[in-house]
This record gives C-alpha cells, structure tokens and sequence, in this order.
C-alpha cells in the first residue's frame, strides 16, 4: 500500500504540473456544463414568420399581433413581397409566411367560415411542424378572444403548404447539415497532424531550412488535403441520395465551390492547431474538440441559434459549419443559387482568410 500510495502521490504532482491535464480538467467541464446547458433547447420560440396582409383590416392587424405577441414567433428583418412569398423562404430570412387573404374581417363578423393561407419552409421539419401547431393555437385563440361568451367559434382555419420537404422527413433536414460537420471534422483531423508529425519525427529542421515561406509552407500542407476532403463530401452526398433518398434541386457546381471555401478554412484550422501542439495525440484530440463540439452546437444543425443567449449567438457567427449548414441547406432542399446565399459565402470566405493568416503567423511565430 506503501508504493501504491507513492506512485499515486506522484502522479497526482505530475498532473498538477501539466496544464494541459489541468485544463481538462477543470476547463472542459465548465465549458461542456456552459454550452450544453444554454444551446440545448428543445423548446422550439423566436420562429421567423414573414406576413402578407391582403384584408388590411384593424382585425387582420390584430392577429398579427398576436402573432408577434406570442412567444413563438417574431418578425424577420426583411418583409415578404405580395407578389412572391416564397423568396423569403427561400432565403431563410423566415420560417414561414402567414397570408391574410381578403373578406378576413367580414368572415369573422358574420361567423362564417375562412381559410388563412400559410406557407412553412419544410426543410427543418421540427420547426415546420411546430409552425402549423402553434399558428392554429394562436388563431383559434384569437377567434375566441373576439366572440361574446356562449357564442360559435367561426372556422377559421388555416390552409398551410409546405415548401422544400412536404413529407417533413428528418432525414432531409439532419443529412445536409451532417455533411458538413463531418467535413470539418474529417478535414481539422487530417492537417491536424501534419506540423506536429513533423516535430515529432525530427523533420521540422530540414522543412524549416527549404526556401520556402511560411504561407506557402501552409498553403503546400493543405493543398492536398482539398481533394480528400472534397472526395470524402462527394461520398457522403452519394449515401444520402441514394440510402436516405435525400433531393439535390440546386447546382452541383455551385456547392462545390461553397464546400472548397468551406473545407480549405477547416484545415486552416487543423494546421493551426498543429503548429501550436508538440505531439500528434495533443493535436488529434485538439482538434476534435475545437470542431466537433461547436460544428454540432452552434451551427444550427439540431438547436436554433436565435433561441440561445447573446453570447453564444455571437461565438455563432465565428463557426464556419454555422454558414455551410445553411449554405448546403438551401441548395439541397430549395434549389438556392447564388445571390440567395452570397452573405453566406462571403462570410465563409472572410473566415477562411482569417484562419490562414492566423495559422501562418503562429507558425512563423514558431520558425523565430
């Protein structure tokens, strides 16, 4: 017990004297507790719902308001056009769009029966589904809120169309968005290694020596794990059309250059973390957990990101899967094209720029 109670006594030093151990230790919990406690909501509130207000009534305003009044739902940044509802669905700006059509208030004055048009974006099939559920709550609490006690409720009901995914199968919704989890992590996982295996074998010297720069050291390391990658998305995209019977509507061309932004920044941030660790271990599990945790929590791959706190909302807009998902999305699902999505791909774009600069400057850092 002795020797026991001295090689326990010893190790426990040693941990205490790495902070790497110390950090998983006392770091990771706090940070898992954090992100999981606030990003995992099943609640599904704050759904985008755009409105087209043909009656133009102060009865028609008034169930807008409740609309906007409830905790479900809440107003996009852009209206939708009469002409065309379905361009801010196919934008994502909403989730749906509730249509007001003419004759609303004279239906309800005279108790007779009136149909409310909805369109609901079906590529999220959680968020769809809670759309119809929750509109027509809303409305028959409207239609209540506006009789005298003891008197018919009119059928006003509403005709809803689901756009995208009518059958409102999960797979179409999860399949795309997992397409680019496993591109990040598959991708940060392979250049991850690459500087670090290089110290490890005792190479680095004669790489440090070659005429080259340090960019187009980083530039060479990646360039051939573009192909990998891309070929690694192509297989799965195949899986998912014919095993999950998932549509492509859009242009293959124009995914294929989102996902070569979207990939060269992920193994930015591989040979990033490899030219800050000394071992391929350290740089593997690094790696893991700088893409898989935020790739899967804050993308808005299963949790929606305007239901989180201000903080993590904005730790949001700094993870590459949280533009691809949407991206990958709009083109599988809506046949998206290129000016829907160009915000999208710009801010992918700047991503990618920011992670290589970094990269190449921690990586000179380390050549001084």
């Amino acid at each position: 017990m002795l020797k026991l109670r001295f090689l326990a006594h010893k190790e426990f030093r040693h941990i205490l004297r790495d902070p790497r151990s110390l950090a998983i230790v006392v770091v990771m919990p706090i940070m898992m507790t954090f992100l999981y406690g606030y990003a995992i909501s099943l609640d599904v509130e704050n759904i985008m719902i755009g409105v087209v207000d043909y009656d133009n009534t102060p009865e028609s305003r008034q169930l807008i308001d409740h609309f906007y009044g409830s905790a479900y739902f809440s107003k996009p940044d852009a209206s939708p056009v009469d002409g065309d509802p379905e361009r801010i669905l196919l934008s994502s700006e909403a989730k749906a769009v509730l249509i007001i059509r003419s004759g609303f208030a004279r239906a309800l004055h005279e108790r007779s029966d009136f149909s409310l048009g909805m369109m609901v974006d079906g590529s999220d099939n959680t968020v769809a589904a809670a759309v119809q559920n929750y509109s027509s709550a809303i409305v028959s609490k409207f239609a209540l809120d506006q009789l005298p006690v003891d008197i018919e409720i009119p059928g006003i009901t509403i005709s809803t169309q689901v756009l995208y995914n009518p059958d409102l199968k999960s797979s179409h919704f999860f399949v795309p968005g997992l397409v680019a989890i496993i591109l990040m992590m598959i991708s940060a996982l392979l250049t991850s290694i690459t500087i670090a295996r290089e110290k490890e074998t005792g190479t680095m010297e004669q790489l440090l020596t070659a005429p080259v720069t340090p960019v187009q050291i980083i530039i060479g390391k990646i360039a051939p794990y573009i192909g990998l990658a891309l070929l690694d998305g192509i297989l799965v995209l195949v899986f998912a059309k014919i095993i999950f019977k998932v549509p492509f509507v859009g242009s293959y061309m124009l995914l294929l250059l989102f996902g070569l932004v979207y990939v060269s920044a992920a193994l930015s941030i591989g040979i990033l973390i490899s030219s800050l660790v000394k071992t391929q271990q350290v740089a593997m599990m690094s790696a893991l957990v700088a893409t898989l945790l935020p790739s899967v929590m804050l993308s808005g791959l299963i949790f929606a990101i305007r239901n989180m706190p201000p903080v993590l909302q904005g730790l949001a807009h700094i993870v590459p899967a949280k533009y691809f998902v949407t991206i990958i999305r709009g083109i599988m699902l809506k046949g998206a094209g290129l000016q829907t999505l160009a915000l999208n791909g710009l801010a992918l774009l700047a991503l990618m720029g920011v992670l290589m600069a970094i990269a190449a400057k921690k990586f000179n850092t380390r050549i001084d």
